[in-house]
């Protein structure tokens, strides 16, 4: 184990578990990658991590996903300290970390997507539109405006994350986590498509959207724990 993890320092991680890193890069690759294809991100914007032990994978800072293979691996340990790759890690490490540290997540998903990012001006928390705001813990909320980057952000973050699995950042965008990357992906979409019909159902004039009670979603929650296939 000792050797593994000076290996690991040195940027050389081997045997299985240079495997289990190549295998999670590529994943994350291919979601970074969605973002942009699904019109969540722009550019370099948002960013994508997986958790692998005490080791956390992460998009880099400032380059296009379409350019990121298989050498390009950027990791850090939970304090931040960069394990390996040679490009720096994104700007919103503070936030990921943060998330990490206080959640069981092994995933986290960071967008701008457009119809959330508008929400999150509006109001500070979601109306409850939609019982899937239930697959999220609850009423998502919006962690007010903070400095992208910054240690008060992903603290905003967190007071929002309570009891949630996606939240709302102030004129920034969303932040979702889950037990894979799959599942933050799915919630991040979630969340955007929530925020759609939110905002196309209050945009008719003289009409209010009906929402739905606390009680209602407590059902959904219920039906949701064997929703699915059998395990």
């Amino acid at each position: 184990m000792a050797e593994q993890r000076q290996d690991e320092r040195q940027g050389e991680p081997q045997g299985e578990r240079r495997d289990e890193i190549e295998r999670a890069w590529a994943e994350l690759v291919d979601a970074a990658r969605r973002t942009v294809t699904d019109g969540l991100v722009v550019g370099t914007s948002g960013n994508v991590s997986v958790r692998l032990g005490e080791l956390v994978l992460v998009t880099p800072s400032g380059v296009p996903y379409d350019r990121l293979g298989p050498g390009d691996t950027v990791a850090v340990d939970l304090e931040g300290k960069q394990v390996f790759g040679e490009l720096a890690p994104t700007s919103e490490l503070p936030m990921h970390l943060a998330v990490y540290r206080n959640t069981s997540a092994r995933a986290v998903v960071h967008t701008h997507a457009v119809h959330a990012t508008a929400v999150s001006t509006l109001v500070s928390e979601l109306p409850l539109v939609h019982y899937m705001a239930a697959a999220l813990g609850g009423p998502v909320r919006t962690a007010p405006y903070a400095t992208y980057g910054t240690e008060e952000l992903a603290a905003n973050m967190l007071r929002a994350l309570e009891d949630r699995t996606g939240a709302l950042l102030q004129n920034h965008g969303t932040v979702t986590y889950g037990d894979t990357l799959g599942q933050a992906y799915d919630r991040t979409a979630q969340l955007e498509w929530m925020c759609r019909l939110w905002l196309t159902a209050s945009s008719v004039p003289g009409r209010e959207p009906s929402l739905l009670s606390s009680g209602q979603l407590d059902e959904v929650k219920e039906k949701l724990r064997s929703y699915g296939q059998p395990r």
